[in-house]
């Protein structure tokens, strides 16, 4: 198609660093529709979120030059506008593709067809952040030796604490006060005295990368998939503070309006798992990270303790358990398990009032 100078290409813009191309997964207007300035164009997906992009300008959606499932670079043309009184019946359409399946070779054979869906099966094209997310997994696995070690802790005093604060610390910040941010506090400590656990490895297992700041990935489920926002320095920040920067990552996560760059960068990794019930898993590392920490529900249950003297007594303890998958390239088991009883120490030493200020 031949544009004028009248009409407005519209482009892929840049979405972050790093990203350097998106797939178009729906256009949200058709051949021949008006648009606004600034109104949502199309939706597309790159390895680290979906978005929606906006129309440059105002007009007519003359022609759609790069069709849905099409990978995109930045910069790159998909679509052109042209002024509110063009008619789209004046441009030709573009060619239709050949019919027929597309072509093959011997270095890429086209794949065995699939066994038929049987009756009452319902078959849907599985999302681009979930095939995003299957191929990251397993990148993940292929990519380091993986192993998984389990601690269990008794949060009862931070369940007191939480009981007796819970209500003015709503009313003081606006933000819920759960069990998180205690175990991402005693988490982040804890690394400062394990500084491998918050590194990363380079491709061929011949450097190191300890990290001097600890950027907090905290691992978010939404309708779309999981995705992992990033807290930045998360060390320097206190109980209220990461309570509402995790409150403000996840709502930005389901409601759709996280951006790339908050999603990349991290050096070590979250994941609430109790946060459904789970009492552990066994996490996947993110790549490039060393380890992720798993954290799983806190549950009352009746717990023989040591009183006074050493006497035996049984009661009634808030517990949960912890769980490090680390990269056994770099991270041995003592090291994993050094982190973990470093993580128990800080949860079981305490908390105080003053720390929810």
């Amino acid at each position: 198609m031949t544009t004028t100078q009248t009409d407005t290409t519209v482009v892929l813009p840049s979405l972050g660093e790093n990203v350097t191309e998106a797939t178009i997964t729906r256009w949200l207007k058709a051949r021949g529709d008006r648009v606004e300035a600034g109104e949502p164009l199309l939706e597309v997906a790159t390895d680290k979120v979906d978005t929606e992009v906006p129309s440059p300008a105002a007009g007519t959606l003359l022609e759609i030059v790069a069709p849905e499932d099409t990978v995109v670079e930045v910069g790159a043309a998909m679509a052109i506008l042209g002024p509110q009184c063009s008619d789209p019946q004046d441009t030709p359409a573009p060619a239709a593709a050949p019919e027929g399946p597309a072509p093959t070779s011997l270095s890429n054979p086209a794949p065995p067809p699939a066994s038929p869906p049987s009756a009452g099966d319902r078959v849907e094209k599985l999302p681009r952040i979930r095939r995003t997310i299957a191929k990251r997994m397993l990148e993940s696995l292929q990519t380091s030796a993986q192993l998984t070690t389990i601690v269990e802790v008794d949060v009862t005093g931070i369940a007191r604490l939480r009981l007796r604060e819970k209500d003015a610390f709503l009313r003081r910040t606006g933000v819920k006060l759960s069990f998180l941010p205690f175990f991402v506090t005693a988490a982040v400590k804890a690394l400062a005295e394990h500084p491998v656990i918050n590194s990363s490895l380079n491709a061929d297992c011949t450097e190191v990368t300890y990290h001097g700041a600890v950027h907090l990935g905290m691992a978010v489920d939404s309708d779309k998939g999981l995705m992992v926002p990033v807290i930045r320095d998360a060390g320097a920040l206190r109980i209220p503070e990461l309570a509402n920067a995790i409150a403000v990552v996840a709502d930005s996560v389901r409601d759709g309006t996280i951006r790339p760059d908050d999603l990349s960068g991290g050096t070590f990794t979250i994941t609430n798992t109790g946060s459904r019930g789970a009492l552990f898993d066994t996490p996947i590392i993110n790549q490039p990270q060393s380890a992720i920490l798993g954290i799983g529900t806190v549950v009352e249950r009746v717990v023989p303790t040591r009183g006074e003297g050493g006497a035996l007594q049984i009661s009634v303890r808030s517990m949960a358990y912890l769980s490090l998958s680390y990269d056994h390239r770099i991270v041995d088991g003592a090291d994993a398990a050094g982190y973990l009883a470093a993580v128990r120490r800080v949860l079981e030493g305490g908390f105080l009032p003053s720390d929810l200020q």
